[in-house]
């Protein structure tokens, strides 16, 4: 399965972030905890190029606390200061703002040093793809509801400003979504996270991936959750016991599998199967060196 999805608001919308890019002072990059990297996209980084940045691990209640301290870990190894927040709750607001501060202190000494006694506020632009929640975290931040927000990606279309108090102001931008992923795991991650419309997707798809990364690397909430002795190598037969235990079933009896898999999907984005990452920073490593290995490096 080939999953591609670049509506023509978010062409546009890199035209604009570009274009606007010169009137701020950091970017936020707002990416989804439970895939820091997958939900990243790789065109921010050819856009902001050189500007300092944030990454704001956001949902980070749905993320394995364990494994979102590695990719903190993992950030700032690579020079990038990263916060764990909760826009829908409002953790790790406070955060955001001194960590902005720190980050462009030399800047503002630079303006003070020209006197310039009180510098303005702080212009910071959010970027990420659709449904990582910054329409959620400008309104936490702002305290009121300004931006559209909802549970559906592609909500935000345009740009406006945002004031936060007297120290930031906010540039909110569409989601953008690169035009193909080159990784198609990354788009199955992207898929079960919600992330990508569910009407242009194979739902079977996304549920046979997610099972078998339960299996994988969360065995016992899958047991657990299902009521499994053992999990079956077999993934029909998986989504057929699954089916009959919570009563998935056609009129005459049988199991409905397209209802299994909505029920799949939909228990993992409600954290029915407690907190989940779908990645962790050392099989991000583990990549690289394997592409590497291919090119001969």
């Amino acid at each position: 399965m080939t999953i591609q999805w670049f509506p023509g608001h978010m062409a546009k919308a890199r035209r604009e972030v570009t274009e606007k890019l010169k009137l701020i002072d950091i970017v936020y990059e707002l990416v989804d905890a439970r895939i820091p990297y997958s939900s990243r996209n790789p065109m921010i980084d050819e856009i902001i190029q050189h500007k300092p940045r944030l990454v704001l691990l956001n949902k980070a209640d749905m993320a394995d606390p364990s494994v979102t301290r590695e990719w903190i870990q993992f950030f700032g190894d690579q020079g990038v200061t990263a916060l764990a927040i909760n826009s829908q709750a409002g953790t790790g607001m406070k955060e955001i703002v001194s960590a902005s501060k720190e980050a462009l202190n030399e800047k503002f000494e630079r303006m003070r040093a020209k006197g310039v006694k009180k510098p303005r506020a702080i212009r910071a632009m959010i970027v990420g793809i659709p449904n990582a929640g910054k329409s959620t975290l400008i309104n936490r931040l702002a305290k009121k509801n300004i931006a559209r927000t909802g549970n559906t990606p592609g909500v935000t279309k345009a740009q406006q400003w945002i004031k936060v108090g007297k120290e930031l102001e906010l540039l909110d931008t569409p989601g953008i979504l690169w035009p193909k992923f080159e990784d198609q795991e990354v788009g199955l991650k992207l898929a079960v996270t919600g992330a990508i419309k569910d009407t242009i997707l194979n739902m079977h798809d996304i549920a046979i991936y997610a099972l078998r990364f339960l299996e994988k690397s969360y065995p016992y909430r899958l047991k657990d959750r299902f009521q499994l002795e053992t999990i079956p190598e077999d993934v029909v037969v998986l989504l057929h016991e699954i089916g009959r235990f919570r009563g998935c079933l056609t009129g005459g009896g049988e199991v409905d599998y397209d209802k299994v898999c909505e029920l799949v999907i939909r228990e993992i984005r409600t954290e029915r199967l407690g907190p989940l990452t779908f990645e962790r920073p050392e099989q991000l490593l583990e990549k690289k060196d394997d592409n590497r290995q291919d090119k001969g490096l």
